[in-house]
C-alpha cells in the first residue's frame, strides 16, 4: 500500500527559480504596494506617538475612504464597465476630485471618531485597556454600518484609468499606476514629515508625544493637537484608499480594511511604531517581502510571510527598524 506521505502534494514551495525571474516585478509591485501600507500606516504611528494609543479602527477610517472615491466616482457620472476615453488634464482633475473627497471623509471620520469614542475615555482617565476595547468596538461598529448601507457585495469597479506600460527595468515592466502609486506615497510622506518637524502645529504634536503635561504647562493646547494628529491620519488613509481603488481588480467592500489595516499596523511596528520615516521604511519593505514570498513559497503563503518577517525583526529589534519615537524626531 502506499503511503499517504507519499500522495500528497507538498504543502509549501520553494521556488528559488521563481523568485529570480520574477524578482524585478515584485519589486516594482511591491514598491507600489508598499505606498499604500506607509499611508496608512502613518496614522496608526502618529495617533500611537501622541497618545499611545493603538487605533485599530483606522482601518474603517480607510475604508470609509474608499466608499468616498467610489461615490465620488458615481456622482461625476462614472460607471462600472469599460473605462471612459479621457484627455489627461481631465483624468487628473477626476482623481484631484475624487482625493479631495476621499481625504475629507476619512479625515472627517477620524475626528468624528476622537470625538465619539476616545475624548470621553481620556476626560474619565480610563485604562490604556478600555481606549483599546473601545478601539476595536469602533471598528466592527463602522464595519457594520457599511454594511447595513452599502451591503454585503463589493461595488462594481469604476476605473479611469487602466494600467499602460511607461518603461521597463530589466524585465519588469512599469505601469503609470505603479509610478503614480509611489510618486504620490513618497510626496505625501514629506508633507506629513514636513508639517510634523518643521511647522508650529507639528511643533506642538511632538511636544505632546514627548511629554503631555510639559506640552500642557507651555501654553500647547492638548486637545487640538490630538484632533489634528487624528485629522493628519485620516487625511492620509483617505489618499490611500484612492490609490488603493486605483490599484486593485474590485470595487469597495465593507470589510476591506481588515486585512490591510493589520498589514499597514504591521509596516508601523515593522519601521518603528511612532516614527514617521520608520512607517515609509516599514510600508515599502512590508510590500516587497509580500511579494517576494509569494513567488518564493507560493501565492497562499503572501500574507503569512509578511508577519513572520515581522515577528523575526521584533525579535532581534522590539523597536523596529528605526525605532526612534515621535516626541523625538529631530528638528
Amino acid at each position: 500500500m502506499t503511503p499517504f506521505l507519499a500522495q500528497s502534494e507538498p504543502w509549501i514551495s520553494f521556488d528559488v527559480a521563481g523568485l529570480a525571474e520574477q524578482f524585478w516585478n515584485n519589486t516594482v509591485d511591491g514598491l507600489a504596494l508598499g505606498g499604500i501600507y506607509a499611508l496608512v500606516a502613518l496614522g496608526y504611528t502618529l495617533v500611537y506617538g501622541v497618545l499611545k494609543l493603538i487605533n485599530f479602527a483606522h482601518s474603517e477610517v480607510f475604508v470609509v475612504g474608499a466608499f468616498a472615491t467610489w461615490l465620488t466616482f458615481y456622482g461625476l457620472g462614472f460607471r462600472a464597465g469599460a473605462t471612459p476615453v479621457l484627455s489627461v488634464a481631465e483624468i487628473i482633475l477626476f482623481l484631484a476630485i475624487a482625493c479631495v473627497a476621499a481625504m475629507a471623509v476619512s479625515g472627517g471620520t477620524a475626528v468624528l471618531l476622537e470625538r465619539v469614542a476616545y475624548r470621553p475615555l481620556r476626560k474619565r482617565n480610563a485604562p490604556r485597556l478600555v481606549f483599546l476595547i473601545t478601539a476595536i468596538g469602533a471598528s466592527f461598529a463602522i464595519q457594520q454600518g457599511l454594511r447595513l448601507v452599502f451591503g454585503l457585495n463589493q461595488q462594481p469597479q469604476i476605473r479611469l484609468l487602466q494600467p499602460e506600460p511607461l518603461f521597463r527595468i530589466f524585465n519588469a515592466t512599469v505601469t503609470n499606476i505603479h509610478v503614480i502609486l509611489f510618486v504620490a506615497a513618497v510626496l505625501l510622506w514629506f508633507i506629513a514629515d514636513y508639517f510634523i518637524n518643521r511647522t508650529r502645529l507639528g511643533r506642538g504634536i511632538r511636544a505632546v508625544a514627548q511629554d503631555p503635561d510639559t506640552a500642557t504647562l507651555m501654553g500647547v493646547n492638548k486637545e487640538r493637537v490630538i484632533v489634528i494628529t487624528f485629522l493628519v491620519g485620516g487625511l492620509l488613509a483617505g489618499a490611500a484608499a484612492l490609490f488603493y481603488m486605483m490599484r486593485i481588480p474590485q470595487g469597495a467592500i465593507y470589510n476591506g480594511g481588515f486585512l490591510l489595516g493589520i498589514k499597514a499596523f504591521t509596516a508601523a511596528v515593522l519601521g518603528g511604531i511612532g516614527n514617521l520615516r520608520g512607517a515609509l521604511v516599514g510600508g515599502f519593505l512590508l510590500g516587497l517581502v509580500e511579494n517576494y514570498g509569494q513567488s518564493l513559497f507560493g501565492g497562499e503563503w503572501k500574507d503569512i510571510v509578511a508577519f513572520v518577517v515581522l515577528i523575526v525583526v521584533l525579535m532581534f529589534r522590539p523597536t523596529g527598524i528605526l525605532g526612534e519615537s515621535l516626541g523625538k524626531a529631530r528638528v
